[in-house]
């Protein structure tokens, strides 16, 4: 449940209670090196951190942003012997998202459907990475289930192409690949399902492929494509972890696959599927951890099958963690309380991180805005901006009103301020230019300029509202629905 709020800051109270994220976490100090008791196994610790020399980089949740409380880690049993292993909740965050997490009857049953998830993931994932040919499912077998035929057959009559394949490996994955081809717009989709039980995943791959889309929602999936470097790139395979709807690569419908089609059918009781899937992933040579819960009466789990099941490279926890804005949220959240001097400085530390111009700001300190504000629409190459402004260092104010201009996406009267603005800057005495300025701009949009150069209205007033949240109503219930959920924990 709590992976709802995994985006966004929980607040100071939270930050500080006896849990953060669940009852049974555990603190551990963060330093330059993991304590002892994180990641306790040599395998994993050079997985994640393969060039750290004993050095990790800042494993600080997002959520509490509680660095002097440290790092927050939560408890995973490992299937082969039982061992209890610390996973700090910043890297099962950063890399494996929500892959692994699911919900069920029993016990088992949650877990048989987050290894089926997890298997249909890496398979899917390899075979659009090294761009597999996949053999056809035959027709006798599609035969056995009236229903799922049915299905099929009403899409090819509406004049779509439609694969079948086992997208098994050669029995190493209880998978199996629909794929759409769209003679209209020349569109392809691969859907893909995973159970133990054959009919299961083919049924998933099926609805997977429709999603409550109507036949004429089939449309605008690209088409397939032979820049194999493109196919196999990681914002590629991100896309399809997303919506699936990434770039397919044309090898993938070559007549000759590269696998003969392998029956397979794992049926069995709910503890009987797991354990065949635990024995399918232990013989790929990978380790499986399961934090098992119960949660209102509902079972739930979080299965983690390192080398397997991430989403995200474990590099990503140096260059892409979620984290990066922890060290902006306090500062970014009292912009009005800031010094020039400190202006300045976050200036720098922001334009040195080698982030995004067009990244939101609200998404980097983990804030839900309120829709309509300033807080919903700012960027960081605005917020650079308005710090360049406010610390007088007028070659980036100007660059700031250049991108501004060319990116175009924020409110149009705010727009002109940044062009009055950069206009007032390259003019050596602007109030020779007035009856030009005056044509050019309205009075008010003029005088907004004037009075954010003049440090009468800094940062065009955005509110200030401290780490409290004062003010922030959608956050506020966001918390209090936190709250809520808490309660019953």
């Amino acid at each position: 449940c709590n992976y709802f709020f995994a985006d966004f800051y929980f607040g100071e109270d939270i930050a500080q209670a006896d849990f953060v994220h669940y009852p049974e976490e555990r603190w551990f100090p963060a330093g330059a090196s993991l304590h002892p008791e994180l990641l306790d196994d040599a395998k994993l610790r050079e997985f994640y951190f393969p060039e750290a020399h004993g050095d990790v980089p800042g494993l600080i949740d997002l959520n509490s942003g509680n660095a002097d409380r440290g790092i927050c880690a939560l408890p995973l049993t490992r299937v082969a012997d039982a061992r209890t292993i610390w996973f700090p909740v910043n890297l099962i965050g950063n890399l494996y998202v929500s892959n692994g997490m699911s919900a069920g009857n029993n016990r088992f049953e949650a877990r048989v459907q987050a290894l089926s998830e997890i298997l249909e993931r890496a398979a899917k994932f390899t075979i659009i990475r090294e761009q597999i040919c996949l053999p056809d499912i035959p027709e006798q077998v599609i035969g056995q289930f009236p229903l799922i035929r049915q299905g099929i057959e009403e899409l090819r009559a509406s004049g779509f192409g439609i694969l079948v394949k086992d997208a098994s490996l050669g029995g190493r994955f209880p998978v199996v690949n629909i794929t759409l081809l769209n003679p209209r717009d020349q569109g392809c989709y691969a859907s893909f399902g995973a159970h133990p039980r054959f009919e299961i995943a083919l049924e998933r791959a099926l609805t997977e492929l429709l999603q409550g889309r109507a036949l004429d929602k089939l449309d605008g999936f690209p088409p397939p494509d032979l820049d194999t470097e493109a196919v196999s790139s990681a914002q590629n395979l991100e896309t399809h972890f997303i919506d699936s709807s990434g770039v397919i690569g044309w090898r993938f419908l070559h007549k000759q696959a590269d696998h003969e089609f392998t029956p397979w059918d794992f049926s069995g009781d709910s503890e009987t599927e797991f354990n065949t899937l635990c024995g399918l992933i232990h013989a790929l040579g990978h380790d499986i951890y399961i934090a098992d819960l119960e949660h209102l009466g509902v079972y739930v789990c979080r299965i983690l099958v390192p080398e397997l099941s991430e989403i995200y490279p474990a590099d990503d926890l140096v260059w892409e963690n979620n984290n990066e804005g922890l060290v902006f949220r306090e500062r970014i959240l009292t912009l009005q309380q800031l010094t020039p001097g400190e202006c300045a400085a976050l200036l720098d530390e922001l334009a040195s991180g080698g982030y995004d111009e067009q990244y939101p700001i609200a998404q980097l300190i983990g804030i839900a805005p309120e829709p309509g504000t300033l807080w919903e629409e700012l960027r960081l190459g605005e917020l650079k901006t308005l710090l360049a402004i406010r610390a007088e260092r007028t070659d980036e104010i100007l660059d700031g009103c250049d991108w501004l201009t060319m990116f175009a996406q924020i409110n149009p009267q705010r727009l002109q301020i940044y062009r009055c603005i950069a206009a007032l800057l390259q003019l050596d005495e602007p109030e020779n230019y007035l009856p030009g300025l005056q044509k050019l701009f309205d009075e008010k949009t003029l005088q907004s300029a004037r009075d954010l150069l003049d440090h009468k209205t800094p940062f065009l007033g955005l509110e200030s509202p401290g780490t409290s949240l004062k003010g922030f109503e959608l956050h506020g219930k966001l918390i209090q629905a936190l709250r809520k959920l808490r309660a019953v924990m």
